[in-house]
């Protein structure tokens, strides 16, 4: 197998539009924090119903933000999902609080709400939902739940740029929600992020925290309408997004829905083949009529007791002939730094179920039907040889 012969898992959608946009950035001579943010900013608002964003160098730097701005701290409990990039917990610890978990419906991939409400102690202050894969959480219920215990609700929709939950892009729903424009995410800025919020206080103190606690529009300084002199009212990050990257976002912006349509369109295609094949599980997951998924992931669950071959065998084979795959995600109780903690293997079973049986395959907008019709071909024909 050549090089050429490797399909990858995953691939940005950019052309020559996000190269002439960054060339008009470039001559500008503005390439940091500036007017492309700004209208980058104004148009993902706009874009989610949100209204406020505020943008920032990822979907990590977004979480940390807003914890702080709502100033949890040590001795605070948030909520959240063992199904998930460490970036949720560290978010978590940055600001000196304890995550909780709570064991995901093993349907979606989501995190229950029922294990929410019975996980909420006199020390919670915020829930923080994953839309794992691009599938919309039980904002309803979550959100139910924050109002009876007066909790605040972060959403981590690192995977959901353009996901709508009955009726409602997320973004706009949660006290606050974290985007990831990460290189494989559905829209991209290479490394960047966005906080979207109906809080204006909120979004104003994120903005000052981003840039180093430096006063309202510091960016503005350099400019003809500016003043040199600046004040630094809090400590603050260096979380703020340039307008290189800005003007990359902007672009993918545009172009969001018809990435995502045609996502959904391999979705469609992965579901058809994978739901005849019986050593998978029924396709597909369950994803409600009021929720739109940008399948971000499109993950297979293997059932193991018809093969002759675990999970991780399972992965060598696509891989030896030319199928990108990956796995989402290694528990988070399972890493050795989180062991400190207390959480043990067997504490959360459906999460951990789904991670012995789990493969994301290739899912991205640049793949060809025949590229999708491989990835089909492949993994039946691996299913088949290693049948029982």
């Amino acid at each position: 197998m050549t090089h050429s012969d490797f399909l990858p898992y995953a691939l940005p959608a950019l052309d020559e539009q996000e190269a002439q946009a960054v060339l008009e950035v470039l001559r500008s001579g503005w390439l940091t924090t500036g007017p492309k943010t700004k209208q980058f900013e104004e148009a993902f608002a706009r874009y989610t119903g949100a209204a406020h964003a505020v943008a920032v160098n990822s979907c990590t730097a977004a979480m940390h933000l807003v914890l702080a701005a709502w100033g949890i701290t040590h001795g605070d409990e948030v909520i959240t999902t063992p199904l998930t990039f460490c970036a949720t917990i560290e978010a978590i610890e940055y600001v000196g609080a304890r995550p909780v978990l709570v064991d995901i419906d093993p349907a979606t991939g989501n995190i229950d709400p029922n294990g929410i409400e019975q996980a909420i102690t006199p020390r919670t202050r915020v829930l923080l939902p994953v839309h794992y894969g691009g599938l919309p959480c039980e904002m309803d219920a979550i959100m139910d739940i924050a109002a009876r215990h007066s909790l605040r609700v972060l959403e981590d929709a690192a995977h959901a740029a353009g996901a709508a939950y009955k009726g409602r892009k997320i973004g706009a729903i949660g006290h606050a929600t974290a985007f990831s424009f990460y290189a494989n995410k559905n829209m991209t800025t290479g490394e960047g992020g966005m906080i979207t919020t109906n809080n204006p206080e909120l979004a104003d103190r994120c903005r000052i925290l981003s840039l180093h606690g430096i006063s309202r529009d510091a960016w503005k300084r350099y400019t003809a309408a500016g003043s040199w002199y600046y004040e630094v009212t809090e400590l603050g990050y260096k979380y703020n997004m340039p307008d290189v990257l800005a003007a990359i976002g902007l672009c993918q912006l545009h172009k969001l829905d018809a990435l995502n349509a045609r996502r959904q369109a391999i979705a469609e295609q992965y579901h058809r083949a994978f739901g005849e094949m019986d050593f998978l599980e029924p396709f597909p997951p369950a994803v409600p009529d009021y929720s739109t998924h940008v399948w971000h992931l499109y993950t297979i669950l293997l059932r193991l007791e018809t093969l002759r071959i675990g999970r991780d065998q399972f992965i060598d084979e696509l891989k030896a002939r030319g199928i990108g795959v990956s796995v989402h995600y290694i528990p988070i109780h399972f890493h050795p730094h989180y062991q400190g903690y207390g959480w043990r293997r067997g504490d959360f079973p459906h999460t951990e179920a789904y991670y012995a049986r789990t493969i994301s395959l290739p899912l991205y907008p640049s793949m060809t039907d025949a590229d999708v019709s491989r990835v089909m071909e492949t993994v039946y024909e691996v299913g088949t040889q290693w049948r029982r």
